[in-house]
């Protein structure tokens, strides 16, 4: 918890207001509860991304009674107990999920749902969007999975085919300028798709965020054979996420105008 604190000093010397703790699943981690007070007390905003897993716990629910998130995003896999435990593979997931949620809805924590579309839970999509109708609480829909930021494929052939809707072209986005991504060992980068290169938080200090600035500059060049593709100028991920496909040998529908040919054969 030391090193946690040294970075959220860092974080908080650097100016950062809005703070979002995410993971993996941040709320198994038994330091979060010591580190979320403290990012309060340096006077952070702070987010919350969490499957909700551990949101039933006395002692959560007790934390956020007191020193209430400024926003809390929970991941909803199903709106029955069949659907949800196969899609977590964790028997009891949808128990746990759905007396937090209650929890946190009757607390009035400022809640909203990101509904996970998928194979197993595609029939559930109506049911989950009533869900969270009836709760009163904002959602958005989920059915485009990435691989893995290690590179690897698991998650697409879970794709619900249906569901799956066309990415907008990417623009550009302030990842590294704006905004940046820290690991629990204080390693600064653009975000949280783009890790390397980094900067070590806690040896630099906060002169080695201006770094971040040329760090994405040069990860947004086209590379790995999308130098001179002529279709650059609607591609649908940035390169970071591009090159998480491509390392993931994913079919190039899946991030890539060129993978209409794909899908026409």
């Amino acid at each position: 918890m030391a090193g946690k604190r040294r970075l959220l000093h860092v974080l908080a010397d650097a100016g950062v207001i809005w703070l979002q703790m995410t993971g993996g699943e941040p709320l198994i981690d038994p330091d979060f509860p010591e580190a979320y007070e403290y990012a309060h007390a340096l006077g952070m905003q702070v987010e919350v991304l969490s499957n909700g897993s551990r949101l039933h716990k006395d002692h959560i629910q007790d934390l956020f009674a007191w020193l209430p998130p400024s926003r809390m995003s929970l991941s909803v896999y199903g709106a029955t107990a069949d659907a949800y435990d196969t899609v977590t593979r964790n028997r009891g997931a949808f128990d746990r999920f759905s007396t937090g949620l209650d929890k946190a809805v009757s607390a009035g924590l400022n809640l909203d749902l990101s509904l996970i579309i998928t194979r197993q839970n595609a029939h559930e999509a109506d049911a989950m969007r009533a869900w969270a109708r009836r709760l009163g609480l904002p959602f958005r829909e989920y059915a485009n999975l990435s691989p893995t930021i290690h590179g690897t494929a698991e998650p697409l052939p879970s794709q619900s085919p249906e569901h799956l809707t066309h990415r907008a072209p990417f623009t550009g986005c302030p990842a590294g300028v704006r905004f940046f991504h820290a690991d629990p060992f204080g390693r600064a980068s653009i975000c949280k798709v783009g890790r390397e290169p980094n900067v070590d938080l806690i040896t630099e200090g906060v002169e080695g965020l201006a770094r971040l600035g040329g760090i994405a500059g040069s990860l947004m060049l086209r590379t790995g054979g999308c130098s001179g593709c002529q279709l650059s100028g609607t591609c649908r991920v940035c390169r970071p996420m591009a090159k998480v496909f491509q390392e993931a040998k994913a079919p190039l529908h899946h991030y890539c105008q060129h993978g209409k040919k794909e899908v026409a054969r």
